[in-house]
């Protein structure tokens, strides 16, 4: 099947996502969602949009290859080593698959992403 360019909207209709635990969210929001642009038929690949309530986890190993761009809110993220750095609107950044990270949302996240596991 041939795949053609799609316009990537930063706005879509969001499905309930529900890949962070409960006890991570950080206030009474815990609102999650996701919506899938494109993926691969074996899901190695996949481009969607993501939002997130303010939340902090610890991941021991980061599951995929992730690039992400902020669409709004703020993501800091620190390292094994502890040095963190904080991410806003119009940053992108990249995490390697393996990763040690603390993940924590300090404003309600939307993010645009490309995952390749």
């Amino acid at each position: 099947m041939t795949q053609h360019s799609f316009r990537i909207a930063p706005s879509p209709a969001m499905e309930p996502s529900a890949l962070t635990g409960a006890d991570a969210f950080t206030t009474d929001d815990t609102s999650e969602g996701n919506h899938t642009h494109f993926e691969t038929a074996d899901e190695s690949i996949s481009v969607g949009t993501w939002e997130c309530a303010p939340c902090r986890e610890v991941v021991e190993s980061w599951p995929v290859h992730e690039m992400m761009t902020v669409v709004s809110g703020a993501v800091t993220l620190t390292q094994k080593d502890g040095s963190a750095e904080s991410f806003g609107p119009g940053d992108t950044f990249y995490i390697a698959k393996g990763q040690h990270v603390v993940w924590e949302i300090t404003e309600k996240l939307r993010k645009m992403y490309m995952i390749v596991s």
